[in-house]
């Protein structure tokens, strides 16, 4: 719990990546204390803190460039963040660190990403054991992510519709899903809203779940090639890939990655 008495000065940097966007801290020296949830779900308040969709840190790791440690919202650390990763890329770069090219451990293992002129492509895990089902479609691109194809996603209340099927007996026993709602808007070009668990609401943006959507769009047979565009509320997302064995291999997100601001705050810990 918080203490009422000591404080920490922290400086952070804020990124944004179409839209979904993280409190972002350097910790290559292991300054933050990395088990108060409380600190953290305070800077991601966009009221009372910086405000964020997650917090994540940078911190050396043995024979890679970075590791990469992502906190939902909440305070609790979460699963893969696609657009976090991109962005951690981006600030990798920032703080000089990287160049134009990384390899960094996550929670889910290995990745790789370039980064030119704000525009990052970061690979995502090999995505297998996708399971169909007439109303939907689920895999694990990092993170847990139910896809559904609706007519128009304008049209879905993604906030409680997303939490109905997030807290639904179907994924219960696995602490939950992000859930994606899906509809088309061209050859290969598709839009989608997400609503992602550890927020509990829906986001501008979720890079494993656009990488999950455009997959699952290319295994139900509504898309035809191996790059998809995916439009979401903050901006456009591109994911492509390679289909071997029934497997999805050389699995890239790519799209831009910003700075919004760097500043400092006083924080109880």
């Amino acid at each position: 719990m918080c203490s009422e008495n000591k404080t920490m000065n922290l400086t952070f940097y804020k990124y944004q990546g179409t839209g979904n966007d993280f409190v972002i801290i350097d910790n290559r020296d292991l300054h933050f204390p990395k088990e108060n949830t409380d600190l953290v779900h305070f800077l991601c308040d966009r009221r009372f803190g910086i405000g964020a969709d997650g917090l994540m840190l940078l911190e050396n790791a043995e024979g890679y460039d970075f590791r990469m440690v992502y906190y939902n919202a909440d305070g609790n650390e979460g699963t893969m963040c696609g657009n976090g990763g991109r962005c951690l890329v981006a600030f990798a770069k920032e703080i000089g660190a990287i160049k134009d090219k990384t390899t960094f451990i996550a929670v889910d293992g290995e990745h790789h990403a370039t980064i030119e002129n704000g525009i990052v492509s970061l690979q995502m895990i090999d995505v297998a054991g996708i399971s169909l089902a007439k109303t939907h479609t689920f895999m694990n691109t990092g993170s847990p992510h139910h896809v559904q194809e609706v007519e128009n996603v304008n049209d879905v209340n993604v906030k409680i519709d997303g939490a109905n099927i997030r807290y639904s007996q179907l994924y219960k026993a696995d602490g939950g899903t992000n859930v994606n709602f899906v509809s088309p808007l061209g050859a290969d070009n598709f839009a989608i809203r997400t609503y992602e668990r550890g927020v509990e609401d829906e986001t501008l943006s979720c890079g494993t779940g656009a990488t999950a959507a455009a997959i699952a769009m290319k295994v139900r047979g509504q898309a035809i090639s191996n790059e998809i565009s995916l439009q979401t509320k903050g901006g456009q997302l591109q994911v492509s890939f390679e289909e071997i064995e029934g497997a999805f291999k050389n699995v890239f997100l790519k799209g831009p990655a910003q700075l919004v601001f760097k500043g400092t705050i006083d924080a109880k810990v």
